[in-house]
């Protein structure tokens, strides 16, 4: 795969959030920054995508946020996971796994499976 953004699919910004928050307290920008970083610069969260989302998962009880200062003494909102977030991680993490290994099975596939019999 070549280092091009890629697009999120529906459903993935949630739980990425979710984990790069499992390492602790960070503010936006260093949230997106975590998730540019680990998946080799290949998924970028966008300003105008993260807050809604910051907000909806606050909204559910997996986050809890307050105001402070960054690492360049600038006022920024930080945000962690609440005891109901970490369960919803695991969760997620183990449903994200499932769909990538069924995923890989489709697309590794070197011939058709065998029809089962009646």
């Amino acid at each position: 795969m070549d280092k091009a953004q890629l697009e999120l699919v529906r459903g993935t910004l949630d739980v990425l959030i979710l984990k790069a928050l499992a390492w602790g307290r960070l503010h936006g920008y260093a949230i997106t920054n975590l998730i540019l970083r680990q998946s080799d610069e290949a998924l970028l969260v966008e300003e105008g995508t993260l807050y809604p989302a910051l907000w909806r998962l606050e909204n559910k009880g997996l986050l809890e946020s307050e105001w402070g200062l960054s690492e360049n003494n600038r006022k920024a909102k930080f945000y962690w996971l609440t005891s109901e977030g970490r369960r919803h991680l695991r969760q997620e993490t183990k449903t994200w796994e499932a769909y990538a290994a069924a995923v890989g099975k489709v697309l590794g596939a070197t011939r058709p499976p065998v029809a089962e019999e009646s």
